[in-house]
């Protein structure tokens, strides 16, 4: 009996990773999500089983590089074939250029660009054989323009989004269809409830993204076919300027 394909969520929080994995569990697949602590993925997992699909958990440093080997390693040879991999580790932080420090910028660069190489490394060794796969990274407002304060996330968001040019123009032909949504808003998240509680307030005007909503996308970028890739999408609410 063949076993369910495998979605590979790094960085499954409890907003948009885990909308997503959950998502892709309603289809089918077999989710594996990571954090850095295996421990609070339990209740996206609890969730996930629940519905009847499965779920496993993999407390996980993206920044190792042998961690992340190791990870894909393990999850092909006894969970299933990964089919799509979503690379959703934010690091968004704020500091004034006088203020960041080497080590806040190398920390930055390394959760969000050099973890989303790793992954994407890891995604393609093994879904080139197989000649088909999706590999999605996340990227932000800051992807596309650096503001004041965010120099060291700018930074490393822009080298994700020449990182997610650069392998869709590689795995293209060979079958594997990477993709760079923009997020492009604020999203319903407790950090936003609890830190911009008057951005928070539009959720009921639709001001700010649902995690839902977001993950739907994911998965409509998954189902596209080859022939009409998209390979970057922007999501922003109606009200956000650009």
């Amino acid at each position: 009996m063949s076993r369910p394909p495998v979605a590979v969520v790094i960085g499954a929080g409890d907003a948009t990773g885990g909308a997503v994995a959950r998502r892709f569990a309603r289809e089918g697949f077999t989710l594996c999500v990571t954090r850095r602590n295996a421990d609070s993925l339990s209740p996206l997992v609890d969730a996930i089983r629940a519905e009847g699909a499965e779920a496993y958990p993999f407390g996980c440093d993206a920044r190792d590089e042998e961690r992340v080997i190791e990870l894909f390693n393990h999850i092909e040879s006894t969970i299933g074939e990964i089919e799509v991999v979503v690379f959703n580790i934010g690091a968004n932080v704020r500091f004034s250029i006088t203020e960041t420090t080497g080590r806040v910028y190398r920390k930055v660069w390394e959760m969000a660009a050099l973890a989303g190489f790793l992954a994407g490394r890891e995604a393609a060794r093994v879904m080139l054989p197989r000649n088909r796969g999706t590999i999605i990274l996340t990227g932000a407002t800051a992807s596309l323009r650096g503001s004041s304060g965010f120099a060291a996330f700018a930074s490393a968001k822009f080298a994700l989004r020449a990182l997610a040019q650069s392998m869709a123009r590689e795995l293209g032909p060979q079958g594997i269809h990477v993709a760079h949504p923009i997020i492009d808003g604020a999203i319903d998240t407790a950090f936003i409830r609890d830190t911009f509680p008057e951005r928070y307030a539009l959720k009921d005007e639709d001001g700010i993204l649902n995690p839902e909503h977001i993950a739907e996308q994911y998965w409509q970028l998954h189902c596209q076919p080859r022939d009409a890739w998209t390979h970057e999408l922007d999501l922003r609410p109606w009200m956000e300027t650009f």
